[in-house]
């Protein structure tokens, strides 16, 4: 993969973060035993995943859960003496 189709490629994630999760998932997927859904000419998990995912075949669900930061008043922080 050239570096144009990388680019292209990271386009329809949201983040690099989450391309390597899913790409880390699908992997942990291949090595548990499922079966690749893409040829490719490698025998590592972690690239076959890659390619499966270049060829459109990984979709993923992100999934629209606010992040809720608690409420947190003014911590009572010890002072200490020295």
């Amino acid at each position: 993969m050239n570096v144009d189709e990388k680019a292209s490629l990271e386009k329809d994630f949201d983040s690099n973060f989450r391309y390597v999760l899913v790409a880390a998932r699908r992997a942990r997927q291949l090595q548990n035993g499922s079966e690749p859904l893409t040829a490719s000419r490698s025998r590592k998990a972690c690239k076959i995943a890659q390619d499966e995912i270049a060829a459109g075949k990984i979709p993923y669900v992100k999934r629209e859960v606010p992040v809720m930061k608690p409420e947190v008043e003014g911590a009572d922080i010890p002072r200490f003496a020295l």
